[in-house]
């Protein structure tokens, strides 16, 4: 539920949403790095006026949150995207084919300037719906199991899901972490195909897939996997 509380941090002005929970036992603040979104958790005998009195006191702390998000990344001509990681510069002429290229450190393409930003995005989920469906397929044959058809979509809190018809879908996003991380995450879902838990049993076989330890990729998402959902966004 949308309050009228609006607080301002870093050119970003955003609301508090409230949202009651039968299990929260106190209020619970979190502002989404990812989201510039500001929600509070409450039980369900705190009142709406009280809850918007508490967060009000909790201004400064909000403030500085909001004001600590960077910027998003449009892609427009000569910004930079972390294509596996790597700098990759968007290299836009208007007399080159609308047909988006990686060459080296750089992503050339050409046609109309209004439409290259759809274009970029449409490239870059297509190119991670491939590189992430030939990784499933790798990760699959080496445990011995199916994969029913993957995907790629843009979820906010997930970087992947199986379901237990044995379909896997992917955000996107993964092309721009190390290629590493991305793998590591590949395993993590095909490991699910066995194991539709995080048991010791499919934490070992994640790693057996993978040929190392997952928890540092793990990590990196949690520290750096907010900062892949700057870019794209307007």
């Amino acid at each position: 539920m949308s309050s009228d509380l609006l607080f301002r941090g870093g050119g970003i002005t955003a609301a508090l949403s409230i949202r009651q929970s039968p299990r929260a036992r106190a209020m619970r603040l979190r502002v989404d790095q990812r989201t510039a979104t500001i929600l509070l958790t409450v039980p369900r005998r705190v009142s709406q006026r009280h809850a918007l009195a508490w967060a009000a006191d909790q201004r400064d702390w909000i403030e500085t949150q909001l004001a600590a998000i960077a910027p998003p990344v449009r892609f427009v001509p000569d910004a930079v995207i972390p294509l596996y990681d790597l700098p990759h510069r968007i290299d836009w002429s208007p007399e080159r084919s609308r047909l988006v290229r990686r060459d080296e450190d750089r992503l050339t393409v050409g046609g109309p300037l209004e439409n290259l930003e759809a274009r970029l995005l449409r490239w870059l989920k297509r190119h991670a719906a491939e590189l992430l469906d030939r990784e499933t397929c790798e990760f699959a044959d080496k445990a011995g199991v199916s994969v029913d058809r993957t995907g790629v979509g843009d979820p906010v809190s997930r970087w992947g899901s199986c379901s237990s018809t044995g379909a896997i879908r992917y955000s996107w996003r993964l092309i721009l972490a190390p290629e590493w991380v991305r793998r590591a995450t590949v395993a993590h879902e095909v490991a699910h195909r066995i194991h539709m838990d995080h048991s010791p049993r499919f934490h070992a076989l994640v790693a057996d897939l993978l040929g190392a330890d997952p928890k540092p990729a793990r990590s990196w998402l949690r520290r750096n996997g907010s900062s892949l959902h700057r870019f794209g966004r307007v």
